[in-house]
């Protein structure tokens, strides 16, 4: 082999910074210890955050919109965050050094919420009429809680994009294997969240919070040694200088030429003479004939030929096509929102709604209604290696694309199969509240109907996940400029966030108004006696008229195209 073909070409280091050797670092046997530490960091977030509405309504007292809510809130915050990772990430430590610091935290809010549920002081006084939070147990909660969120901040941005980076795109084989990568990373994160939702929340419902917050706790603590143990495989992606400041100065310096010709000529356009760019680790980008308002700040005037032009002046394209990129993702980022806010009902009202039924397993035996989230996790395991290794060389035949469908094709399906989950869960509520009319059965605890007929609905929000999810990680990480990507994977996980706070939203106006005059509303405390199919059905409505307006930005779309190799 050549010396020049030792070496990888887009520009990443192996942990002593120097250029990462092809032989030597990165591919699966650097991704094993990724997807290891992705897997243990689910198992503890998810073990904590699944059965979430029930310790805040058992320990704390909180009715179910309040209860609902505050885990909406703190869900959204959790995917706010990696915003504040992802920078960090990007411009200064670099991902490698982001999840480092940011995992530290998250032991100290996971230790902070396992000693708030079993410390003597720290945890609320119970006894047969309930428990009696004071306000300092209940503020050691919610910080804890909020640093957990602080920490998932360096990590969830950076993990899947530190995975994508042990591959060359500049080698058709290694190129090929980064698209698995991310079917086999949703595969692990679910893996972790198979155990969060099957044993740790029975072990919360019927051992203890102290021991359900505590393994999650310990696993987080796995999940760091697995990391480190992989360092010396891993490849670098160089910090490439704060993406904020680059993007400013784009906007600075096209509106200080506002009044500046664009020339016909494209490759007039100020770019360095080197075959890269000059942002650390990132390829030229191709131009782009959209918001060519933007270009003027490639212009390059006369006096910026004098001397060394200043970025605040004039931009390279390369840079220009950074923001534009950005720019031409927003319209498919706010389309997730509402499948985000699909999927928030899983922590949320799915719980709220298996709560009223039956969980039983035969006599002795209850299914904690959080734990029935394992039929989700179960559906995302399947259909993950199903989708790589079935239905995508079967689509290939019809596509012609190489990996079945394009990564819009994959979102658009996963958000009509979020659509029939709602459908099917407000299918599910008629049904139950039928049976309380007919039987009288308003104030009964637990209705004579298996919880079991949820699984439909928890399957069919997994069988979407991996074709939104999945899709979305993917086509984030791909269509974001090399220096950008933490960025760019900080801001799909936005639309989390987003989903989550207008579940909030929503949750907080239907209450708003349906409880006028008196009424009851929709999500009441006693939901025997609510409406809640009408929110399933509002959801329901919503991500129709989402799935309609993707299509129309999906065939408008055009894909990102790169040259030359990174520095």
């Amino acid at each position: 082999m050549a010396d020049e073909d030792i070496y990888v070409k887009d520009g990443t280091v192996d942990i002593r910074k120097d250029p990462a050797n092809k032989k030597k670092t990165g591919n699966w046997k650097a991704c094993r210890f990724i997807l290891g530490n992705e897997c243990c960091e689910r198992l503890a977030y998810y073990g904590m955050s699944t059965n979430l509405v029930n310790y805040l309504q058992q320990r704390f007292g909180q009715g179910n919109a309040t209860a609902a809510n505050n885990v909406t809130t703190w869900s959204g915050t959790c995917y706010i965050t990696p915003l504040l990772g992802a920078f960090v990430a990007d411009a200064y430590l670099g991902r490698y050094w982001t999840i480092a610091s940011f995992s530290t935290i998250y032991v100290i809010g996971m230790t902070l919420l396992t000693l708030s549920a079993a410390a003597p002081g720290l945890k609320p006084s119970c006894d047969s009429g309930g428990c009696h939070p004071s306000t300092q147990q209940t503020a050691a909660c919610f910080i804890a809680l909020y640093l957990i969120a602080l920490g998932t901040g360096g990590i969830k941005p950076c993990v899947s994009s530190f995975g994508a980076d042990q591959f060359d795109e500049n080698d058709e084989q290694e190129k090929k294997r980064k698209s698995s990568f991310f079917n086999w990373f949703y595969f692990s994160i679910n893996i972790g969240a198979l155990f969060a939702s099957s044993l740790l929340v029975w072990i919360q419902m019927n051992v203890g919070w102290g021991w359900g917050f505590g393994v999650p706790a310990v696993a987080m603590v796995i999940a760091i040694i697995s990391f480190f143990c992989g360092s010396r495989l891993y490849r670098l992606q160089l910090p490439g200088g704060s993406p904020l400041t680059r993007i400013c100065q784009v906007i600075v310096a096209a509106c200080r030429k506002c009044r500046v010709q664009v020339p016909a000529d494209k490759a007039l356009l100020y770019e360095t003479e080197d075959p890269e760019s000059n942002i650390k680790g990132s390829r030229k980008l191709d131009y782009t004939d959209n918001i060519k308002f933007l270009d003027k700040a490639a212009v390059q005037t006369e006096s910026d030929k004098m001397g060394s032009p200043s970025p605040w002046r004039v931009c390279t394209v390369t840079q220009v096509q950074e923001l534009k990129a950005i720019i031409r993702l927003l319209p498919v980022w706010a389309l997730l929102i509402i499948f985000a806010t699909v999927y928030s009902q899983m922590n949320t009202m799915f719980i709220l709604q298996g709560n009223t039924m039956d969980q039983h397993i035969g006599p002795n035996f209850k299914i904690p209604s959080a734990s029935l989230s394992l039929f989700d996790t179960l559906s995302v395991i399947f259909w993950a290696p199903v989708y790589d290794l079935i239905i995508v060389p079967y689509a290939r035949k019809f596509t012609g694309h190489e990996r079945g469908f394009t990564q819009l094709q994959r979102m658009g399906i996963g958000l009509v199969i979020s659509t029939f989950s709602m459908i099917v869960a407000g299918i599910l509520e008629v049904v139950r509240l039928n049976m309380v009319r007919r039987n009288n059965y308003y104030d009964v605890e637990f209705l004579p109907l298996s919880i079991f007929w949820q699984v439909p609905q928890y399957f069919l929000v997994g069988c979407a996940e991996v074709f939104v999810n999945i899709g979305q990680l993917e086509f984030f990480y791909s269509e974001a400029p090399d220096a950008l990507r933490s960025l760019c994977s900080a801001l799909s996980l936005t639309t989390n966030a987003l989903g989550n706070y207008l579940s909030t939203l929503l949750v907080t106006i239907v209450t708003k108004v349906t409880t006028r005059h008196g009424k009851l509303g929709w999500i009441p405390d006693n939901l025997n006696r609510g409406h809640l199919d009408y929110f399933y059905w509002l959801l329901a409505i919503l991500s129709l008229l989402d799935f309609l307006v993707f299509i129309w930005v999906a065939k408008r779309y055009t894909y990102k195209k790169t040259t030359g190799s990174a520095c």
